[in-house]
């Protein structure tokens, strides 16, 4: 017996020996974490050059919707500078490659950009690995396209691409493209810089919640949310029938994963950091599987890779990369005296000041209760502020677009209807999947049905273009009902619509249902369209249309018969009050017309005093 408790204690002590090994071996750097994140950093960098690639020419080429060289003028016209002259304090104020592109160079230079950007972000999305050369290449180019893309890029992932592109060119060696290079371990400041990104993100988009629509504080956001958001997926239409409770429970748990878990990831504690990363990484890919949000929800994941150390992710790697990640650690303990590693603590030093520094304006945005979203205090877009559906719309309303080839317009006139990648058009049609990639017309589209076509002179050109029968203009939509017609268009005419989904169980094979509401730009043609911007083509063309006649004057007859009808049933007092508001808010003709109908009401209550 004795024998037998000496033996067990031994086993124990060599036990714990084993385990204290283990420990010891155990990888607690980042060297497999940075593998993983350049990897993913490049896959989207590549879905965002494609886009470029795919799509650019047709909306901010030299013939494009928005054209690069006229909004390039204008920035010349800005800062005071003569054609094709640039200084520095123009390139530094807007930072793109676009100032030395002569303008019939756009559409060879758009290519450039977005191909050698998609072949790099290739290169290390295989080999893992990259250098600083390499990573602000691809930052620059990038930050090239954002500067000149106009309403086409001005959304919060653009600028979020940028800042994690910014810190990643920190995350990597000079020149070297090895897997774990031992001179250059991964930078602690860059790795709580991206956790100070992600806390950025997360309080800010939950603060914007808080202190903009109040469906948030009442927990019915979510009724809506499915319906309404810009570019739903089949799996939108099927949460959408979720029980209230269930929208109120999503609510709230959104609420708990945007304004408390961020602080976790503050929290010196290597667990803790690592379950408030593996939240955030989940509620991203439940928004992902939600609806289509172009790649903002994959990049927004990528600063919680690093809330995880070598120790966690290793398990994911061979045994042969496993070894070189320990053997590069044994390394750079043993190289941490030479100069060069001195060189870059100073510069890790520097960037962590800078970072703090321009963290400034930005926190003070996060505590003000006039909190800005997705803006950028430098021209760089180094450190800025995010945040998303501040405020839910409570009904869907889409804009569709249809075509004749009639030369008249009359109440017999055959109309066509045009076809979008993914946004809802037909009532037939199932939501698309195209998360990460990105529609941006179809994104914009969205935007177009809050408000007046005056407000958008892309719509406009989009129309114009579609007139012209566009080839490129063509093909970023799905269906043009006059690509095989040797007739193009006569007039375009834009309806506006409000859309619900089916029921769960209806039976129909549709997912919409559609109610027109009114008509949200009368039919143009392309002459229309010349005549009205003084121009003999399309490009650069910015115009103010009037409203079709015969629109113009149905319009004024519902105007008319609306306030009769209300005046009709309304007390003199009311109808009084009434003819106020309406001399203080309409125009003198309509108020007269008011003013007729009162003396008109007065009478007949005179006559029926009369008859008494």
């Amino acid at each position: 017996e004795n024998e037998q408790k000496v033996n067990e204690q031994k086993d124990n002590e060599q036990k714990t020996r084993d385990e204290e090994k283990k420990k010891k071996e155990e990888l607690r750097g980042f060297w497999l974490t940075r593998i993983v994140f350049l990897r993913c950093l490049a896959f989207i960098y590549c879905v965002g050059f494609s886009v470029a690639l795919f799509q650019n020419k047709a909306l901010i080429g030299q013939n494009g919707i928005l054209p690069i060289p006229g909004y390039m003028d204008k920035l010349r016209h800005h800062f005071g500078l003569s054609p094709s002259k640039t200084t520095l304090e123009s390139v530094l104020s807007v930072p793109t490659l676009f100032w030395f592109v002569p303008p019939d160079h756009t559409d060879l230079a758009l290519d450039a950009i977005s191909t050698t950007g998609l072949v790099l972000s290739l290169g290390v999305l295989l080999q893992g690995s990259a250098n600083m050369f390499i990573m602000f290449l691809m930052w620059i180019l990038y930050h090239s396209l954002v500067n000149v893309g106009q309403r086409w890029y001005a959304f919060g992932w653009e600028s979020q691409l940028l800042e994690t592109g910014f810190l990643a060119i920190w995350l990597v060696p000079v020149f070297s493209l090895s897997l774990h290079p031992p001179n250059t371990p991964t930078s602690r400041i860059v790795v709580y810089g991206y956790r100070w990104l992600l806390f950025r993100i997360m309080l800010g988009a939950g603060l914007i919640k808080i202190r903009g629509d109040k469906c948030w504080r009442d927990l019915t956001c979510m009724n809506y949310h499915y319906e309404t958001q810009p570019v739903p997926n089949p799996l939108s239409w099927l949460l959408h029938h979720a029980p209230p409770e269930w929208h109120q429970l999503e609510t709230a748990g959104n609420h708990v994963i945007e304004l408390l878990l961020p602080w976790l990831l503050l929290v010196p504690h290597r667990a803790v950091v690592a379950f408030a990363g593996l939240a955030q990484i989940f509620f991203q890919a439940v928004i992902i599987m939600s609806g289509n949000f172009s790649f903002l929800n994959w990049l927004t994941m990528l600063p919680a890779i690093f809330c995880f150390d070598d120790g966690y992710l290793s398990r994911f790697f061979s045994t042969t990369t496993k070894h070189y990640a320990r053997v590069a650690d044994k390394l750079s303990h043993k190289y941490k005296h030479k100069p060069a590693r001195y060189q870059r603590a100073v510069l890790n030093g520097m960037i962590g000041m800078f970072l703090a520094f321009l963290s400034i304006p930005v926190i003070q945005n996060l505590m003000s209760s006039q909190q800005q979203m997705n803006t950028s205090f430098d021209s760089f877009r180094l450190v800025n502020t995010y945040g998303a559906f501040g405020s839910i719309t409570k009904e869907r309303t889409e804009v569709i677009l249809e075509g004749t080839t009639s030369d008249t317009i009359n109440d017999y006139t055959t109309w066509r209807e045009y076809e979008f990648k993914c946004k809802p058009g037909s009532i037939a049609r199932k939501p698309c999947v195209i998360t990460p990639y990105h529609y941006r017309l179809d994104w914009l589209m969205w935007f177009a049905a809050f408000q007046d076509y005056h407000h958008n002179p892309w719509f406009i050109n989009l129309v114009a273009k579609l007139l012209e029968g566009d080839s490129g203009v063509r093909q970023l939509i799905a269906y043009d009902p006059f690509t095989n017609s040797t007739i193009l268009p006569k007039f375009i005419r834009a309806l506006h619509y409000k859309y619900e989904y089916t029921e769960l169980l209806a039976e129909t094979n549709a997912f919409w249902y559609r109610k027109y509401l009114k008509l949200y730009m009368p039919p143009v043609s392309l002459a229309q369209l010349k005549a009205a911007s003084g121009l003999s083509s399309t490009s650069n063309m910015h115009i103010s249309l009037k409203p079709h006649p015969i629109e113009t004057t149905k319009r004024a007859i519902r105007t008319i018969n609306f306030a009769c009808r209300t005046l009709y049933y309304l007390d003199l007092k009311q109808a009084v009050f009434v003819v106020l508001e309406w001399v203080r808010e309409q125009p003198l003709v309509v108020a007269i017309l008011s003013i007729c109908r009162v003396l008109l009401y007065c009478t007949d209550v005179w006559l029926q005093c009369a008859s008494l």
